[in-house]
């Protein structure tokens, strides 16, 4: 997969979107201004193959069920003269759509080798955790701080530098909380990054792929027409009230995330980074960003 061809492409969001959406001006910031539906985005321009469109959890709203969606539409945005109230279950029912509601937990896709229908979705997140087994559910954990430089899927190579989302700790979180100890958020949890995209898996045909806090859930959706247009569907629903799109880099990384990865690669817990003599902006870099 050719990362050099992403590398200049800005992504933003849609200005078509749901009535209860406002961009920031950049584009690249929505946030759900009242009740919890009317919340779908789309991106600006289609996605290339092996393109991520990657978001973090900004804010949370309180009082709301469900959270965020993201997935596929061949639909192009332009075309809607109305955005669907919801992508589950409005914009799915237009057809050519793949969303996959995102869960605390059970976000992991069973493989079904025998079965491969045109589209069809593998996994619908919180409409089937009491189906998905102890394999299928939960994020694994990283066993260290320090991971590889990019994330696999098939022939699609993504740099991991902006992959994962960090917590900001309580005083006592290194003893109490694993999440904190590996390194790793909730799903739903703000700072979370979630991201979509599509793997080519033949000459015309490819397989939908979510990617949470760096890790591939597996191909949620299969059988996409990757010779059509693919634009990223994001959907604010519920609990989730702002989202910001992530640039990921796929050329030569900067000599700051150089740095930073130097250092990362020799911890195995981001509270041992404060004990090193840095300076107190770039600690809070390595832990966090």
């Amino acid at each position: 997969m050719d990362l050099q061809a992403l590398s200049d492409q800005f992504l933003e969001f849609h200005p078509n979107h749901g009535t209860n959406i406002i961009l920031d001006q950049s584009g690249t910031q929505a946030t759900r201004v009242e009740s919890f539906a009317n919340g779908v985005c789309f991106s600006k321009r289609p996605l290339k193959p092996g393109q991520i469109f990657l978001i973090e959890i900004e804010e949370k709203e309180l009082g709301w069920c469900g959270h965020l969606r993201v997935g596929l539409t061949a639909w192009d945005p332009d075309s809607l003269a109305v955005v669907p109230e919801y992508s589950i279950p409005d914009l799915m029912e237009l057809g050519d759509s793949w969303v996959f509601a995102i869960t605390r937990n059970h976000n992991k896709v069973l493989e079904e080798p025998e079965v491969r229908h045109a589209g069809r979705r593998l996994g619908r997140g919180e409409e089937e955790d009491g189906v998905q087994g102890e394999e299928g559910g939960g994020n694994t954990k990283p066993e260290t701080f320090f991971t590889d430089s990019h994330l696999y899927i098939d022939s699609v190579r993504i740099p991991r530098d902006k992959l994962a989302g960090r917590s900001r700790p309580g005083r006592f979180s290194h003893i109490l909380d694993d999440l904190y100890k590996s390194n790793a958020l909730p799903p739903t949890a703000r700072r979370s990054r979630i991201g979509v995209l599509y793997v080519p898996k033949s000459r015309d045909t490819a397989d939908m792929h979510i990617v949470i806090n760096g890790e591939d859930m597996g191909a949620s959706a299969k059988g996409l027409p990757s010779s059509r247009p693919l634009y990223a569907v994001v959907d604010v629903f519920a609990a989730t009230k702002t989202v910001r799109i992530v640039q990921v880099e796929y050329g030569f990384s900067s000599l700051q995330t150089l740095c930073r990865q130097a250092i990362q690669k020799h911890i195995v817990h981001r509270t041992a980074i404060d004990w090193l003599q840095l300076p107190a902006a770039l600690k809070h870099y390595c832990k966090y960003e």
